[in-house]
């Protein structure tokens, strides 16, 4: 009550006071930020008065349409929904077959087709284009279509669905106007840009705006470090240009964020200093070879590090090494923290990706590690990032062993129940055929376990970096790490193949 009687006094003086006492306020605090700033920030200039009319005039010709079709599977939802009646009623069936009979295609009809719209630019004089993957995806025929209107039929030379990036090719007996790459590392948060695209089928549309941000990650891939951009983007952009102010593209235009399907000012370009290499190898071979390094890994948060005693919460932890991969063929072990892979600093985990994927194959690089409260080097030769399919068959080799003998412990500072895997255990948890080791079969309602998400079926790997097999194992490492004063241990659990680093902190 005493703050409302303080407003009220507030709201009861006159207007006149009332202003003039805060612009004194103002003024004297404007002088005090003077003196602690000194000299006043200088403001990006303004756009040139005529705008971007010669800017848009010079590179417009090379920015293009692509439509797109495909023979459709010709079933199509229906024109009238089926009526609804009570089940059991002789209506019911009756109805569904005469309109199952009515929408069911005749396989002597042509197959319809399905278009769809998107956009591209030119990036050599030969012809070359460059788009984005989910444009092309699926296409049966693939046109080009100038500013000019002139249409091309263009040949895919290569995709790459990791970063949404493809590349086309159109034949023209005179050289076709072009674009050059911008230095993406280059531009900085509030430049002003422009876009180009097709927006909802309409043609070549320009928009323009600023940058907003860089490096987000938007789920889209493993290699996310998008652009994020005002200038109004919407379907129809995608595979378009993001032009710097003197006519470069340092973006491809991919996504937006929109809850109504329209531009709300939030659109996301691809990088050029990612989509160039990218584009390059695609030109080369048809297909984009990546560095690989083979292992998993996991963001470092501020309670890993504490568990770790790193200084600070960065790096990726190697949650598993996948077997038989370069990591492997190194010193790299399930628990190191990458901190700088190749003489670049690894802030966040999901920079490590991205670097490892740019660095030349079967280069050797220094990795510099965290381990066990020290730093460590070591030198790694990189492969080449396999396919999904190898990938899943390499993580999944194991050779079979005997099946240990059953034994169980409740460890209570932690709040769970552990048992080495039988064949009971296996069925009733459904734990995959190659788990072996510590499964967790109950955890505790409100426990330190259930508040990290911990379930049964579950496989505890290692505790604080240390192997553990049995139950008695577990104990003893738990016990070890209460007797060391630690409030907390940094457990390496597996979920269905996914392995994970999790602290759980002891009951207090």
């Amino acid at each position: 009550m005493v703050m409302s009687g303080a407003f009220r006094q507030c709201v009861r003086r006159p207007r006149g006071e009332v202003l003039w006492r805060r612009g004194a306020a103002l003024v004297a605090f404007l002088g005090l930020v003077l003196v602690l700033a000194g000299p006043a920030v200088q403001a990006q200039p303004m756009p040139p008065a005529e705008g971007f009319a010669d800017l848009v005039e010079a590179v417009a010709p090379a920015v293009v349409n692509i439509s797109t079709s495909r023979e459709s599977d010709g079933v199509e939802g229906p024109e009238f929904p089926v009526p609804q009646f009570p089940p059991g009623s002789p209506f019911e069936d009756f109805f569904r077959e005469f309109f199952d009979r009515e929408q069911r295609p005749n396989p002597e009809e042509p197959r319809p087709e399905t278009s769809s719209l998107g956009s591209g630019f030119i990036i050599d004089p030969d012809g070359y284009v460059v788009t984005n993957n989910h444009v092309i995806a699926e296409a049966d025929e693939i046109n080009v279509i100038m500013s000019d209107e002139s249409e091309f039929p263009a040949t895919l030379i290569g995709r790459d669905p990791k970063t949404d990036l493809a590349l086309l090719k159109i034949e023209s007996d005179e050289p076709l106007p072009h674009l050059e790459w911008a230095d993406s590392d280059e531009v900085r948060v509030g430049d002003w840009i422009i876009a180009i695209g097709n927006p909802f089928g309409l043609g070549s549309t320009v928009t323009s705006g600023i940058v907003s941000a860089r490096g987000r990650d938007i789920r889209a891939g493993p290699y996310d470090d998008f652009v994020q951009v005002d200038a109004a983007i919407n379907r129809g952009n995608s595979g378009g240009p993001s032009f710097t102010m003197d006519g470069k593209v340092f973006g491809v235009n991919t996504a937006i964020f929109s809850p109504s399907g329209g531009n709300v000012g939030i659109g996301f370009a691809i990088p050029s200093n990612l989509a160039r290499p990218v584009i390059a190898s695609l030109r080369e071979s048809g297909r984009v070879a990546r560095g690989w390094l083979g292992v998993r890994i996991q963001s470092v948060t501020d309670e890993i590090a504490e568990s770790l005693g790193l200084p600070d919460a960065e790096g990726a932890l190697v949650a598993s090494v996948t077997p038989g991969g370069p990591a492997a063929e190194s010193d790299i072990r399930t628990g190191d923290v990458i901190v700088s892979f190749d003489g670049k600093k690894i802030e966040r985990m999901r920079g490590l990706p991205r670097i490892v994927a740019e660095t030349e194959i079967g280069k050797e690089v220094r990795v510099e590690l965290w381990r066990r409260g020290e730093t460590e080097e070591v030198e790694v030769t990189l492969g080449e990032l396999p396919s999904d399919e190898e990938l899943a068959r390499l993580s999944s080799g194991g050779e079979e062993g005997e099946e240990p003998s059953l034994t169980r412990a409740e460890i209570t500072s932690l709040g769970i129940t552990v048992a080495t895997v039988t064949p009971e255990l296996r069925q009733s948890l459904e734990l995959p055929a190659d788990v072996e080791g510590l499964v967790i079969i109950d955890v505790e309602p409100g426990g330190p376990a259930e508040a990290q998400q911990l379930r049964a079926g579950d496989v505890i790997v290692d505790i604080d970096q240390n192997p553990v097999g049995s139950p008695p194992e577990l104990v003893a490492a738990v016990n070890q790490a209460q007797s060391d004063g630690k409030a907390s241990v940094l457990m390496l659990v597996e979920r269905q193949g996914d392995p994970r680093f999790v602290v759980v902190r002891f009951r207090a």
